[in-house]
């Protein structure tokens, strides 16, 4: 009966009501959302830590959700970019419970008796990613079907009950579980399962996904059925009958690859299961090589076959050699093949094989040592080699043929070795916690077992001698020490290790030891301590040795004497002493001290030499020590016998066997033996200490030269690999380096910009460059040895002429290479015939390809847009040329792609996507093309780059850190890879092998598709345009013109078409209504719409196979023609590469308070008087009409109308929100300003205002986020309006009735528009990849747009067009995201022409044009020859357009207007500026000034004729009060200005004025003003200052921080004499200083002052400080504030002295509620209250009449009487008013919210 009520299916969330949490449980960050693609509430689980955020099923694990169903339905959505957990729990039949894991956290199938963990992995592409990872950004949302009675069945041979529990853990989104016995079929519904009758049962209607109408299930969601090859699985049914309908299921139901095998003991020891997510392109391909844990390689194909048994599908099968043991070969390797899934015919099988040998790539040599410690070197028993560490790689390195072999598997790096007796066992251990021990056969160098130690980190490992035991010895994850002893007798027999004892102790350890004639017994020592350990009984006991006097030495070292009936044990000390130990009596029998050379009449007694290590023979003992000494003493040191100087502390000892050689490391990477017959010192391996950076190698002598952040360069011979040269620069770290490729020179470039040139003949530095200011990031040579380039950080490429022996500068460029690309070596390349030079630049987003000699520019290309699915900007990160011609540049992309091009033309040849699942930071290509090197984290891939389709890869790993570059040897027989370590890979490959159908040495031309009889006839029309993408910028200079690029357009009596039709794409023409084509460039897939005549077609390049397709503008040419706006698809409002766009400054205030009751009109206390800076954050929100004077801009939410001659102020208030963008019409009566949505308003507000009256007529309100661009038609019958990027919407407004006429949606955004001045009803807009002109249709009273869209011309080059500004009759300018300016023609529809200029802002009338952008540059440019070149074409002179002038502002341009004549203008920029600007006299005049962020302090000077302001940027600035202009600034850069005082006039002379800044960084800076200079910097504080004052004498200044500490400094002497530290603890937040009467308040003293800190507490102080007296004359403490909404923090404690009372004190935020207290200093206590609608945020009291000013956050400012109570409420302002001051005279009030301020006129005080 328990099944029947869960048939047929069981809806887990509703059946246990998850939403009311009483039978389930959740924790950490789980909420209910709303789902746009399911359109229903989901649950999300999220959060940074998967086992803290999670929902489980039941509440508590007593308890069971008894369900028995046998497929388990998860409709869930994993998080992009993050990781998730499923843990399921599984009863079985005998009532065993088995816990069943699926993440994509985890890398490989695991299995113990009770727990499964599958690896889930997340795959969108064709390309194979990592086998596990976080979901990608496009993870969809997924069906995800197990059958949980085969899981058990197949995996652990038990049978299936029932569901026990089910745990959901971070991060996924999750609808909801099912359980049922049907198998469903998610992408069938019932009613197309009835009316195809499919053999499948359909999805319930409660369980679907909703599917928009006429598309396909699998387009947009994911369904995974595990494990794939059970019974009734959809494949089977799918291929018993092949027709179309059925043949879709195949494609999407991924396979468990491989498929488990019988298991021995009820368990399977195969292969790893995987749970594969697979995309819609990547459904049809599965990846078959899997990483076992050691690199094993294993290999499986796939094949599917039609006839055979039943139709079924062959399973895979798997090879792999001693599945038992993890071998450990010579390289780490992936061998990934693609096979289809798909029924395949047997001649088409062998399309995908791979043409590398398997494995490609053999470990060689390895230059390092060390890694994580540098004592662990070992010898053999026979003393021919000697085993060491190498970060993650261990070396056996024979000591006469130098011959290395290795120990592979380890993923970080080795923390310890041990080697037993009989050199049969190796151990090693991992560094990173937990950490993972090996066990090793030393003979194969197989890895025997693998396991987890439960010491968290090991430091030291000891064999005993027969290899039985294996102690270990570090820290658990307390921090405790730790000994494990195991037992490994079994190992080598098919055995575990076993741990036969543990034990904690409180003792140091730095050296353990396990006896050599007794393994039961050992030794440790460590800081005060010896002690002896015995293995008894399954325990560890030790005891310590009594060391007596020396009970408090550090031990360092330790070792048994090695005859047998020896019973000492020798220890070593870091102060030189050698103690002698009886082992058996546990006493020390004899002491040694280690000490310097004395002089002979010196002091006996001093500090030892510490010695690191020491090693025992028969008769020798040999002791390292950190002064760089190896010395060999007898057993009786009664003499040295030998010493050897090292270059750098020894790190350890060893003896070998014999007694004949001793092996010492030093800690500077150093690893040698010291031969005692012959006397002679052997340098084995030299190393750097630190991350190798780069590498070049060279040609004629076979070198190779390295850079490390160990401050050396090192120049190694390549067929030895021994060290050549060894440079060591100090001061200034080596970065990259560089060969001359035929002289013995090379170059180095340092982290300070030099450029150092070495001769290896001579050992000396050639000569020194210093043309740079930032670090070198790229140096390279060109082939022929003419030139060397740099680049650097700034930005800045240097070219040298290095063709001589003495390298000379050529030319240095500013600019042009990228500032913030990634970290790569490949960041310059030169091609192979010297001819192109490419370097990422200038921005990350571009690639630019030079001439070498000259330096021109002959390429920009834009790699942002390559991908057209993506909604990230890509960025290129590393680059390198093809060897041979045809001449191609790779370029590796931030989206994991690498990119082929075409350097002459900057096409796209072809793309290898998925390269890496991280940023390729390195990439190569060998010199016959054959071989394609990638590099990216610790894994290095190769690529068989001659195979043009899925061309295979393998992957190797071995380096422990990122591998920062890799190279291929001169002659092309080895690989070099470097990061922790430098790697020497054989290639083993033979040369003579390649695919058929390719040409030796070059990739091959790529299929091509037949074009059409037309596509000749568009070839020649457009030939003379073939140019390239962009080209020189034009100089200010008639004498240089730009190169223009002449683009053709539609012949004379043509149909209108205008087109590019070359060899990136055929025509449209060519093709059938729908096909795929393959090209030279990507694939394309090419739509045409079924329209009606004149309607467009849209095409699509550069996407992959299979993916929906959006219509973009570098698509096929289309028929000019109406476009309907109803059929374009909707793209994603992911932010343009523009930033043209609006967006408001974020306010961390609350809302406007509503309901503000204004003053009645004429009894208004404050007069706003006027506004001080301008909204640079707006867009085209400056008004300028010469004729009129008329004159207005923005300030938050605020219309400013200014008269420019008397600086009077009109302010029209009315927007609650901050303002976009204005418009003034033709007529110059009527200004519209638009504001966006937030806060009050939930639609953007477009109000119209009456020019002459000032009066808001209208309020219109339609667009969602943000309104973009504002215009009035020619006759201002019309208003059209323009939503951003998130709106995408064109409306159009009457301006009679303020009706709303007609509104469109645009398919993609629109970054700016304008009415044709020549034509009233047309108007043009531009955005992505076109020109869309808008044609005004009138019947009647309807009026409706009509869209044409022009393509923007591919030779042109610009992806977007940001602006645009009509010319001359139908000429009309465009400014591009590229930084172009092309020229239309509007009436024929064509771009005739283009040059590099500007993309902001463009401004044209007659034969001027002005044009700006974000590079602060405005241009005045001469085009009154463009119109001329219509007619011209190609044959134009280039010398027609030149720029004239060229002013740099101090921000990127948003607003312009000009006169007529272009002789003079207003710009506004996005630092707060408006300036005026005269192209007559080339210069730029400061009108309208602010600060660019938050206003902190408003002082006054005591005169009242200035006053000071201070702000985040850094900045103090001193204006005039009687015009409110800016007349002093002082800026200190990178800190922010937090708190401000003027001196007093009590301070001395009248005219000596000064003012005191306190700054983040915790100075105090003061300024005279008079001198306009600094006269002293102090640093009173550690934390940053939040309030400063000056005594009421002005010889003392008061500061306190942001720790609570109060500061008492002279400003004469800029001493800190008292700091005061009562408010410790919490931020000071305000000081204020006054005078009293001598003796008032009981105390001494005639300065009164107060502090306030942010824990509501506030303190009053009498002090005289001429006489260092100080005195506390009150205290007080509020409760916290109790508030009415959450709230990220309290209101400010504010505080200060009544000026009408100096025994009051006036506070607010002090206290539970929102209220102004009036305190008294004499009565100690609370005398008045005023309530106060909300918290205040600011206060100030006015210094003549009972008046107080107080700012809230909620932007209102309330002016209070404190006699009556009376107040009134002003609004204004656009966000929290966090300032209020009176000035002296009380006569105005200064207002601040962020960075506006108010000046406001008292009319009744």
């Amino acid at each position: 009966m328990a099944r029947v009520w869960q048939h047929p299916f069981i809806n887990v969330f509703r059946q246990f009501k998850v939403d009311e949490w009483k039978r389930s449980t959740k924790e950490g960050d789980v909420a209910t959302v709303m789902d746009k693609t399911l359109k229903c509430t989901v649950y999300r689980v999220r959060g940074s830590i998967s086992a803290s955020n999670y929902i489980q099923l039941p509440k508590t694990s007593t308890q069971s959700l008894g369900l028995t169903g046998r497929y388990l339905y998860l409709l869930f959505r994993p998080m992009s970019s993050k990781h998730f957990v499923i843990h399921l729990d599984l009863a079985t039949e005998d009532s065993q419970v088995i816990r069943v894991s699926l993440s994509n956290l985890f890398k490989e199938f695991k299995s113990t008796a009770t727990w499964l963990q599958f690896p889930f992995i997340c795959e969108t592409g064709t390309s194979r990613k990592d086998l596990a990872g976080v979901a990608p950004p496009a993870a969809r949302w997924t069906c995800l079907q197990l059958d949980l009675q085969d899981i058990l069945l197949v995996y652990l041979n038990r049978r299936y009950s029932h569901l026990k529990s089910v745990r959901l853990c971070a991060s996924l989104l999750i609808r909801s579980l099912y359980t049922s016995d049907l198998c469903f079929n998610p992408a069938v519904t019932v009613a197309e399962a009835r009316r195809a009758k499919l053999p499948v049962t359909p999805i319930p209607r409660e369980m679907a996904f909703p599917v928009p109408k006429g598309e396909s299930w699998h387009d947009h969601y994911i369904h995974i059925r595990f494990p794939s090859g059970s019974p009734a699985a959809p494949s089977e049914l799918v291929q018993r009958n092949c027709s179309p309908p059925e043949a879709v299921f195949l494609r999407h139901v991924p396979q468990l690859l491989p498929r488990p095998v019988a298991f021995s003991k009820s368990r399977q020891d195969s292969v790893s299961p995987v749970v594969q997510m697979l995309g819609p392109t990547a459904s049809c391909r599965a990846p078959l090589g899997l990483l076992s844990e050691d690199g094993l390689s294993c290999e499986y194909s796939e094949v599917s076959t039609v006839g055979g048994p039943r139709g079924r599908r062959q399973e895979p099968s798997a090879s792999s050699k001693a599945p038992d043991k993890l071998a450990a070969g010579s390289g780490l390797q992936v061998s990934v093949r693609k096979l289809a899934v798909v029924p395949t015919a047997p001649e088409d099988v062998a399309k995908h094989e791979s043409f590398l040998p398997d494995p490609v790539l053999r470990l060689k040599r390895v230059i390092g040592f060390g890694g994580h410690s540098t004592k662990w070197a070992l010898w053999t028993k026979d003393g021919a080699a000697i085993v060491y560490p190498c970060h993650a790689v261990i070396v056996v390195l024979r000591i006469d043929t130098r011959e290395q072999c290795f120990f592979l598997g380890h993923t970080d790096k080795v923390s310890a070795l041990a080697l037993d007796g009989n050199n049969s066992l190796l151990a090693s251990a991992q560094a990173r916690p937990p950490s993972m021990l090996r066990l090793w056969d030393f003979q194969t160098r197989s890895c025997l077992s693998l396991f987890r130690s439960p010491v968290h980190t090991v430091c030291s490992l000891s064999f005993s001698d027969s290899g039985a035991l294996l102690c270990c010895i570090g820290k658990d994850h307390h921090g405790k020490t730790m000994v494990v002893a195991w037992g490994t007798d079994q190992v080598g027999r098919g055995g575990e290790a076993v741990i036969l004892a543990k034990a904690n102790t409180d003792v140091d350890i730095q050296a353990f030891e396990v006896a050599f004639f007794n393994e039961t017994r050992m030794a440790s020592c460590g800081r005060g301590s010896v002690r002896l350990w015995r293995l008894r009984g399954g325990g560890l006991r030790s005891c310590p040795v009594d060391l007596g006097e020396h009970h408090a030495l550090e031990f360092t070292d330790l070792a048994f004497g090695k005859t047998q009936d020896s019973r000492t044990l020798y220890v070593c000390s870091r102060s030189g002493h050698i103690l002698e130990i009886d082992h058996q009596r546990m006493a020390v029998r004899h002491t040694r001290r280690l000490l310097p050379t004395q002089t002979p009449s010196g002091p006996l007694l001093g500090p030892g030499i510490a010695i690191s290590s020491l090693s025992v023979s028969q008769a020798e003992c040999a002791v390292g020590s950190e002064d760089g000494y190896l010395r060999l003493w007898p057993l009786d040191f009664s003499s040295e016998l030998l010493e050897a100087e090292h270059e750098g502390p020894i790190s350890s000892v060893h003896l070998s066997p014999d007694g004949l050689r001793v092996l010492s490391t030093t800690s500077s990477g150093h690893l040698g033996f010291l031969d005692m017959p012959s006397r002679e010192y052997s340098m084995l391996v030299r190393s750097h200490t630190a991350l190798v950076l780069a590498l070049a190698t060279e040609c004629n002598r076979g070198q190779l030269a390295t850079v490390s952040r160990d401050h050396t360069v090192r120049v190694w011979d390549l067929a030895t690999l021994q060290q050549l040269y060894d440079l060591t620069s100090p001061e200034e770290a080596p970065c990259a380096v560089a060969f001359h490729p035929t002289q013995p020179v090379f170059f180095c470039g340092f982290s300070s910009g030099a450029i150092h040139s070495f001769s290896l003949e001579a050992s000396k530095v050639l000569v020194e460059h210093r043309c740079h200011r930032g670090a070198i990031t790229g140096l390279v040579t060109s082939p022929d040895g003419s030139f060397l380039f740099s680049a650097c950080s700034q930005g800045t490429l240097a070219q040298y002429h290095c063709a001589a022996t003495c390298c000379r500068v050529l030319r240095v460029v500013a600019n042009v290479v990228c500032r913030d690309a990634h970290p790569s070596p490949n960041t310059l390349a030169v091609s192979g015939d010297s001819r192109l030079l490419a370097f990422i630049g200038p921005s990350k987003y571009t690639v630019t390809i030079m001439d070498a000699a000259s330096l021109d520019d002959l390429l920009r290309i834009d790699v942002s847009t390559l991908d057209l699915a993506s909604s990230r900007l890509d960025v290129a990160v590393a680059i390198c040329f093809s060897p041979a011609p045809p001449s191609h540049l790779l370029v590796s992309t931030s989206s994991y792609k690498v990119v082929v091009l075409d350097a002459t033309s900057g096409r796209v040849v072809r793309e290898l996507c998925g390269v890496h699942p991280v940023v390729c930071s390195s990439l190569a290509l060998s010199r016959d093309s054959r071989f394609l090197l990638t590099a990216a984290d610790r894994a290095i891939k190769v690529w068989d780059y001659l195979t043009q389709s899925d061309p295979s890869c393998q992957v190797y790993i071995g380096h422990s850190e990122p591998v920062q570059a890799v190279a291929f040897t001169p002659d092309q027989q080895h690989l070099l890879s470097v990061g922790d370590a430098i790697f020497l890979w054989d290639i083993l490959a033979s040369p003579e092998r390649s695919p058929p159908g390719s040409v030796r040495g070059s990739p091959g031309p790529p299929a091509t598709c037949e074009a059409g009889p037309n596509a000749r006839q568009l070839e020649d029309a457009v030939s003379r345009t073939n140019g390239l993408p962009r080209w020189q910028v034009p100089m200010p200079s008639q004498a240089t013109p730009p190169k223009l690029s002449i683009c053709a357009g539609p012949s004379e009596g043509g149909d209108g078409t205008f087109s590019v039709s070359d060899e990136e794409g055929p025509s449209e023409e060519s093709h059938s209504s729908e096909g795929l084509c393959q090209a030279s460039g990507p694939p394309m897939l090419v739509q045409k719409e079924a329209c009606g005549a004149g309607d467009r077609a849209w095409g699509v390049a550069g996407a992959p196979w299979g993916l929906d397709m959006l219509p973009h503008p570098h698509g096929q040419p289309s028929k000019q023609g109406t476009w309907n706006p109803s059929r374009a698809r909707t793209q994603p409002t992911a932010r343009p590469d523009s930033y043209k766009h609006f967006t408001a400054r974020y306010k961390a205030s609350p809302l406007m308070a509503k309901n503000v009751s204004s003053p009645a009109a004429g009894g208004e206390w404050l007069h706003l008087k006027a506004v001080v800076g301008y909204n640079g954050n707006g867009r085209a929100n400056v008004i300028w009409r010469p004729d009129t004077g008329f004159f207005a801009y923005t300030c938050g939410c605020l219309v400013v109308v200014e008269d420019l001659h008397s600086g009077s102020q009109q302010h029209w208030l009315g927007h609650s929100e901050e303002i976009s963008t204005l418009a003034l019409s033709h007529s110059a009566q009527v200004l519209a300003s638009a504001s966006g949505c937030g806060g009050t308003a939930s639609c953007c507000q477009i109000r119209i205002w009456d020019v002459p009256g000032g009066s808001c007529q209208q309020l219109l309100s339609h667009h969602c986020t943000a309104v973009q661009a504002l215009a009035f038609s020619l006759d201002d019958r019309l208003l059209v309006t323009l939503g951003d990027y998130g709106d995408r919407t064109l409306v159009l407004w009457s301006m009679a009735t303020y009706e709303l006429l007609s509104s469109t949606h645009l398919p993609e955004p629109v970054h700016g528009m304008a009415f044709n001045p020549w034509n009233a009803g047309e108007l043009a807009c531009v955005g992505q990849g076109a020109l869309t002109l808008c044609l005004l249709q009138q019947r009647g009273t309807d009026v409706s747009l009509q869209l044409h869209r022009e393509p923007i011309p591919e030779a042109v080059g610009a992806g977007e067009l940001t602006s645009l500004c009509y010319g001359a009759v139908s000429l009309l300018y465009c400014g591009s995201n590229a930084g172009q300016v092309c020229v239309w023609d509007t009436s024929v529809g064509r771009c005739f022409l283009a040059w590099e200029a500007d993309d902001g802002v463009l401004l044209c009338s007659g034969s001027r044009l002005v044009s700006g952008s974000n590079t602060r540059r405005l241009r005045l440019w001469a085009v009154g020859a463009v119109p001329e070149l219509r007619h011209k074409g190609s044959g134009a002179r280039s010398s027609s357009v030149f720029m004239e002038r060229e002013l740099t502002l101090d921000g990127a341009i948003v607003s312009a207007v000009f006169h007529d004549s272009m002789d003079m203008g207003v710009v506004g920029t996005t630092a707060g500026t408006l300036w005026y600007v005269s192209w007559a006299e080339g210069t730029s005049t400061r009108l309208i000034s602010g600060h660019r962020s938050k206003v902190n302090e408003v002082v006054f000077s005591p005169s009242e004729s200035h006053c000071a302001t201070c702000g985040d940027d850094g900045s103090v600035r001193v204006w005039s009060l009687s015009s409110m202009e800016l007349v002093i600034q002082f800026q200190v850069l990178n800190q922010s200005c937090l708190c401000l005082a003027w001196s007093p006039l009590s301070c001395g002379q009248p005219e000596q004025q000064h003012m005191a800044a306190g700054y983040s960084d915790g100075t105090l800076r003061v300024f005279n003003v008079s001198r306009i200079s600094m006269e002293l910097k102090m640093h009173p504080h550690l934390a940053a200052l939040t309030a400063v004052t000056f005594s009421a004498d002005g010889q003392t200044i008061l500061s306190g921080d942001k720790d609570g500490l109060v500061a008492v400094s002279r400003p004469h002497t800029g001493m800190t004499f008292c700091v005061l530290s009562d408010h410790r603890g919490a931020p000071i937040s305000t000081i204020q200083s006054t005078t009293k009467e001598y003796g008032d308040f009981g105390v001494k003293g005639t300065d009164l002052w107060l502090a306030t800190s942010g824990d509501q507490r506030v303190s009053v102080w009498a002090s005289n400080w001429l006489q260092d007296c100080c005195e506390l004359v009150d205290w007080l403490s509020f409760p916290a504030p109790t508030l009415m909404e959450a709230s990220d923090c309290s209101p400010p404690s504010l505080a200060a002295f009544c000026p009408w009372d100096r025994t009051l004190l006036v506070c607010a935020g002090l206290g539970q509620d929102p209220e102004v207290v009036f305190y008294s200093l004499c009565q100690k206590q609370v005398v008045k209250k005023i309530p106060l609608p909300f918290f205040a945020m600011s206060l100030s009291l006015s210094p003549r009449a009972c008046f107080m000013a107080i700012g809230f956050a909620e932007h209102v400012l309330r002016l209070v009487d404190c006699v009556s109570g009376a107040s009134q409420d002003f609004a204004g302002h656009d966000d929290g008013v966090q300032l209020c001051r009176f000035a002296p005279s009380a006569s105005l009030l200064f207002t601040a919210a962020h960075n506006e301020i108010f000046v406001w006129e008292v009319t009744d005080c």
